[in-house]
């Protein structure tokens, strides 16, 4: 039977699915992609084909405590029944925060979970969200092979500079250093920039992955050497309904004269802000378009947004010492034209020369004339988990010397 690899990408509430195949180059190719949403209450579970055709929309039992974990048995079932020639193999796992120790993905075992629980006060919003299906898997069926894919791990290799803040050093020797985040996309991006923009592969880089999620980083041939996310997912861009990039005075001000508690503070600046905070309307973008013409909120959220990337956008061309190009990804990068466009009229200080009439046919290249280069490329993080997976895989199958 062909071995197939499942990619799960764990939420609070959702539970994102694919499964890959060899292909016949070695690369690993989408069979399904899927997605249980709506976990903790009324799950929805959709899966389509990779053509795109949907084979199963289901309305799921409610689950409660144990979503994760119902939604998971679910897609097992549904997958033994439509497996075909196929067998399930191993499974690979998105997990945002891998610490200092994770420059790579990892085959999971008793050590490999306890070292990943002992990160979850970097990440509380997102790592216990990541580890509950490998806890599922482990339980349910032990003789798994199971993969850590890290969010983290990209960054591992900047300049130690680049991950310092300046704090005592018993402070940054528990753990509080820049990280970065989206590294799984910038990965996919510097693996394709070769095929893509060939100019770029070897060049000074600037990848823009802008969706509910949003973050720049600088990438030197390839390399991760600047990110403006740090410490959080909370730092950098403001994003759908993160705040981005905060002064911590201001959260002391929160916990001080407006009386919140931590918990409070930490749900305002992760769940209430951002985009949605500014705006008081919504934390999507198509949504504040919609609307930019008639509220003042959605506009003040836009142009914040854009002129944000545009400050954040200058410190990466330093960090970087110049700039070749820029990359859009996420959903926002990949589909919103006017947001493209703004950021590239503001850097035309750099040299950026927007192609109007490119851009708003979605790209993939976005400009023109002898400058820096723009590129809208898609990214995929499941790819990036599924070769990063096998990668593991097929070295522990590889022979003793």
């Amino acid at each position: 039977m062909i071995p197939a690899s499942l990619v799960l990408n764990a939420g609070s509430s959702s539970l994102k699915i694919q499964v890959f195949v060899p292909g016949d180059d070695g690369v690993p190719q989408r069979l399904y992609q899927g997605l249980v949403e709506g976990l903790g209450g009324a799950p929805h579970f959709i899966i389509r084909d990779r053509a795109g055709t949907v084979l199963a929309d289901e309305r799921l039992a409610a689950s409660g405590a144990d979503g994760h974990e119902a939604a998971l048995l679910h897609v097992a079932e549904w997958l033994s029944a439509h497996r075909g020639a196929h067998r399930l193999a191993a499974v690979g796992h998105r997990v945002v925060h891998g610490g200092m120790a994770y420059a790579a993905p990892v085959r999971i075992d008793d050590a490999v979970l306890a070292e990943l629980e002992r990160l979850v006060p970097l990440a509380p919003l997102h790592q216990p969200h990541n580890l509950a299906p490998i806890r599922v898997v482990r339980r349910r069926f032990p003789d798994l092979p199971q993969v850590a894919c890290f969010d983290t791990a990209f960054h591992r290799g900047q300049p130690e500079i680049a991950q310092l803040f300046a704090l005592p050093a018993e402070v940054s020797g528990r753990g509080v250093r820049r990280y970065g985040f989206h590294g799984l996309s910038y990965a996919y991006l510097a693996s394709v920039l070769g095929a893509s923009a060939p100019a770029l592969a070897e060049g000074r880089v600037v990848a823009a992955h802008l969706g509910n999620g949003a973050s720049l980083c600088a990438l030197d041939r390839g390399r991760s050497i600047a990110t403006t996310m740090g410490f959080s997912a909370l730092d950098g861009l403001p994003m759908g309904t993160r705040c981005g990039s905060l002064d911590a005075g201001a959260v002391f001000f929160l916990l001080r004269e407006m009386g919140l508690d931590p918990d409070q503070a930490e749900r305002m600046l992760y769940t209430r802000s951002g985009l949605l905070g500014v705006s008081g309307l919504s934390n999507d973008m198509r949504v504040l378009r919609a609307h930019a013409a008639t509220h003042a909120g959605a506009r003040t959220a836009i142009d914040l947004f854009v002129y944000r990337i545009g400050r954040e956008l200058g410190s990466l061309v330093a960090a970087l010492g110049g700039i070749d190009g820029i990359v859009f990804t996420g959903g926002i990068g990949e589909n919103d034209a006017a947001t493209r466009a703004a950021v590239l009229r503001g850097a035309a200080w750099a040299g950026f020369c927007l192609d109007e009439a490119a851009n708003a046919a979605g790209g993939p290249r976005l400009t023109d004339g002898p400058g820096p280069q723009a590129f809208v490329i898609p990214t995929d993080e499941e790819a990036m988990i599924a070769r990063g997976m096998h990668a593991v895989l097929d070295e522990v199958r590889q022979p003793a010397l």
